[in-house]
């Protein structure tokens, strides 16, 4: 089915970074999807979490805490962990995209393994979980599904963390527990912990069923299974396969023993343990006895005698935490006794034996001691790789990037800080060499700081005209925004009164100023407003008034005209000529006043008030209003008409 119809996810820009191409798997807490990551031009997994998942708080907060842990991750053997991030009720952890297929996918289509290739996967899975586990993280959902075998051979752990975060939820486990109970240890199914043994639990039942093709028990309910873990113990593998090697059957038996203190104590115990096992197994299977055969028995001393080199089997013991003198009941036969090829004869009082027997004695123990060297280096080997990836270090405060980079052993080093338009000051705006790059251990990664967006200062363009101004501003690499024009009767007419922001300020790069135009000098309209009133404001302007008196039916002291007009282009100091009411003729009457029955109420006394509070307190006593700007300012200067007016009537302000 083409998931492009099917999934809106497909073909959306994830968080205007991540462009989803394909759906790639789906379970049961979340879907996988490949994803170009266009800030960066390189192909990543991006894992979307089921929204029953997403829409719980609790959930999305410990799945945060968890993703920033795991990608402080820097494993060969370990998928890495790039960024997390929400995108409306999305929340996504971006990945490395790892080709291949899940060692689920391998079980399917073989089933159960040979020994030495189960042993191959195995062992660098607990390399991986042994780096977490010295950097105090646990997996707790160790299982094929979460180990990835790369098109190249490359084993990969992924899914660090996860489980703890749904552990956070409100939601039922039942679900949960179906898809991974097969592999949880007794402790998480009975208390729901779990510390490193429980992930070195898992990987023992994981190494079970790749050396038998199943799961130790099967169960017609997940709790039936659960209930096995918990009360029963986990049969060796070659109780189901024959052939199948003693020291892998005490591998098992150790790293799933329902008491987690006689587990190894962790998966790099666990690791040096299958690398000397790993080591024992024959080219073909005929040169080890079969777990079910016995080994040629000891010489029993006559009398106490100093112990002879351990085998092979007794280093094993003692490599997954077994004491020596008890060694587990199920490999006594293989694991406690030397193997037939180094059996000698009783051995002899110190007094009886040669020198040559003496120079022997000490060749043994030589080699003894060579062969556990061997083994502690060929487990470090494994454990470690000579070349690490550099850790994702971008978007995080450079202190702490640079204390992150420092734990993780690279040699850390802050480059000159660049300017730019999304990323905060003092952030991690690039690591060089990149992040996921593989480089030496202890190389040098240098962090180049965010020097945040590039401000500069808005240039001083008072007093210029447009042009002038638009390239002053252009060239402080700013743009010209809106243009709007004012009167000004102190700056002439066409040249910059003022900018928005203020001259002086420091703003973006590349933002806009807005200009304030000077109209010049703009006549003040007047008319309705008392001529006491009028003729102060012409005054304190500068002009030269005149007044004439006329009869007319509107309020005695009301100026009805002037010339020239309200609005018109003038200079300072001309003459205008007012016309003022004298009152009307006698016999005339107020309109009103012929209108019985009219609505009449007390006009406010809005003077000196704010404009906008002036307005609401007209309107709220029922009158219609009508501003007029004359001098600039934000209060009332003069309020026509007044006393009682006709409610519904029209009332001016001039301000």
């Amino acid at each position: 089915m083409d998931t492009t119809l099917t999934d809106p996810i497909v073909g959306h820009l994830l968080d205007g970074r991540y462009r989803v191409e394909s759906r790639i798997a789906r379970g049961g807490m979340a879907s996988v999807y490949l994803a170009l990551d266009i800030r960066l031009d390189r192909t990543v997994a991006v894992k979307v979490m089921h929204h029953t998942l997403a829409e719980d708080p609790q959930f999305v907060r410990r799945f945060i805490g968890e993703a920033r842990s795991v990608a402080s991750l820097s494993h060969p053997n370990i998928v890495q962990v790039f960024d997390q991030g929400t995108d409306g009720k999305l929340v996504y952890l971006s990945m490395e995209y790892v080709p291949g297929r899940t060692l689920r996918d391998v079980l399917r289509e073989r089933g159960r393994l040979p020994a030495r290739e189960a042993l191959e996967i195995v062992i660098p899975v607990l390399a991986a979980l042994g780096a977490a586990h010295q950097a105090g993280l646990i997996h707790r959902d160790v299982k094929p599904e979460n180990v990835l075998l790369t098109d190249n051979g490359r084993v990969k752990v992924v899914d660090f963390g996860l489980a703890r975060a749904v552990e956070a939820t409100n939601q039922t486990k039942t679900g949960m527990m179906i898809g991974t109970i097969g592999y949880m240890s007794p402790e998480q199914v009975t208390a729901g912990v779990a510390d490193a043994r429980s992930d070195v639990y898992s990987a023992g039942i994981m190494l079970f069923e790749l050396l038998t093709g199943r799961q130790p028990y099967e169960g017609e309910t997940p709790m039936s299974v659960a209930y096995r873990h918990v009360h029963d113990s986990v049969p060796v593998p070659s109780a189901l396969v024959e052939g199948i090697p003693a020291p892998l059957d005490a591998l098992v038996a150790a790293a799933t023993d329902r008491d987690p203190a006689k587990r190894p104590s962790d998966a790099t115990a666990m690791l040096v343990a299958a690398v000397q096992v790993h080591r024992q197994l024959p080219k073909t299977p005929q040169q080890l006895p079969k777990a079910g055969a016995h080994a040629a028995p000891p010489a029993t001393p006559a009398q106490p005698a100093p112990a002879e080199p351990y085998s092979t089997g007794q280093m094993l013991a003692v490599g997954l935490n077994t004491p020596r003198q008890n060694p587990p009941a199920n490999v006594t036969r293989t694991m406690v006794h030397p193997r037939p090829d180094m059996l000698t004869a009783a051995p002899e009082t110190p007094r009886s034996r040669k020198p040559g027997i003496f120079r022997a004695g000490w060749f043994v123990a030589g080699l003894a001691l060579l062969m556990v060297a061997g083994i502690a280096l060929t487990g470090w080997w494994f454990s470690q790789s000579r070349n690490v990836k550099v850790p994702e270090l971008t978007d995080r405060n450079v202190t702490l990037a640079k204390q992150q980079g420092e734990s993780q052993g690279f040699v850390i080093k802050i480059g000159k800080a660049r300017f730019d338009d999304h990323l905060d000051k003092n952030m991690v705006l690039e690591t060089q060499p990149a992040a996921g790059s593989e480089v030496a251990r202890g190389s040098v990664i240098t962090l180049i700081p965010s020097a945040g967006p590039e401000t500069v200062p808005v240039p001083k363009v008072e007093g210029m005209d447009e042009a002038t101004a638009r390239d002053a501003i252009a060239k402080a690499g700013l743009d010209v925004g809106r243009v709007s024009k004012v009167a000004s009767d102190t700056v002439p007419r066409g040249l910059v009164v003022r900018t928005n922001p203020v001259v002086g300020k420091q703003v973006r790069k590349n933002s806009d100023v807005n200009l304030v135009i000077s109209a010049g000098l703009l006549m003040p309209d007047v008319t309705q407003m008392t001529r006491d009133q009028a003729q102060q404001i012409l005054t304190q302007k500068g002009f030269n008034v005149q007044i004439d008196e006329t009869a007319d039916d509107t309020e005695p002291g009301t100026v009805i005209a002037q010339d020239p007009p309200g609005g018109s282009e003038t200079v300072a100091g001309a003459p205008v000529r007012l016309t003022v009411s004298k009152g009307p003729d006698q016999g005339w009457h107020w309109p009103w006043e012929n209108q019985p029955g009219q609505n009449m109420a007390n006009v406010p006394d809005v003077r000196f008030k704010n404009v906008q509070d002036a307005e609401n307190e007209l309107k709220a006593a029922g009158f219609k209003v009508k501003t007029r700007d004359v001098l600039g300012t934000q209060r009332v200067v003069d309020e026509r008409p007044m006393g009682q007016q006709p409610i519904g009537s029209q009332i001016t302000i001039w301000h």
